[in-house]
């Protein structure tokens, strides 16, 4: 029988191409925040979430949100991404879209400082490439200050669809039929308020 107990692990994902990579820390089997919780709130829950706005749309973002960035991210290349990523903004300017350049795959969405520390893989539990030293340099969002929300200039999100296909326990199919995504109302067309987040089934024009 497989062990169902919510174990905290890492995942491994990348742009198409390989040149973006990085590592996100999950507990899975996944425990979906209550309906109406904020995301993020005063201790954000890991979360999955789909946005039907345009871009989220276009774009085709799965969003991936952790409780602590800093210690449950680290993006393993480029060591630099402001300065290597191509970057869409748009409204007031706030949010980076960061994508690759070569392949135009969009991993992150994020707002905040960074930092490069040193690291060792295999002591965090990360599968190490044939030839990949254990102790590495990443980038990561900076530990200092850091207090998840829009509002205090943290923010990171992983686009779910460009972590690697075939580890176990990532299934985004089955995190469809569990119900462990949540649907955002962000959808710039219809005005008015927006609906509140559910569970279940996408907002108009949203996809699962």
């Amino acid at each position: 029988m497989a062990d169902t107990t919510p174990t905290r692990r890492p995942f491994k994902g990348s742009c198409h191409c390989k040149a973006t990579q990085f590592v996100i820390f999950l507990t899975l089997p996944h425990t979906p925040p209550p309906e109406d919780a904020p995301i993020p709130g005063p201790s954000p829950p890991q979360a999955f979430y789909r946005c039907n706005c345009t871009i989220c749309q276009k774009t085709g973002f799965f969003h991936v949100r952790v409780p602590f960035a800093p210690d449950d991210f680290l993006l393993l290349a480029p060591l630099d991404p402001f300065a290597v990523l191509g970057n869409y903004q748009r409204g007031s300017k706030q949010l980076n879209f960061l994508f690759c350049k070569n392949c135009g795959t969009r991993c992150i969405t994020y707002m905040g400082g960074g930092e490069v520390v040193e690291v060792d893989l295999a002591a965090l539990g990360v599968p190490l490439e044939a030839g990949q030293e254990a102790a590495t340099k990443v980038w990561r969002p900076k530990r200092e200050g850091w207090k998840e929300g829009k509002a205090n200039g943290c923010y990171l999100s992983v686009n779910g669809q460009a972590i690697e296909a075939g580890q176990d326990g990532f299934d985004l199919a089955q995190f469809v039929d569990n119900k462990w995504v949540l649907y955002y109302d962000y959808l710039e067309l219809g005005g008015g308020e927006a609906k509140a987040q559910r569970y279940g089934t996408p907002h108009e024009y949203g996809t699962y």
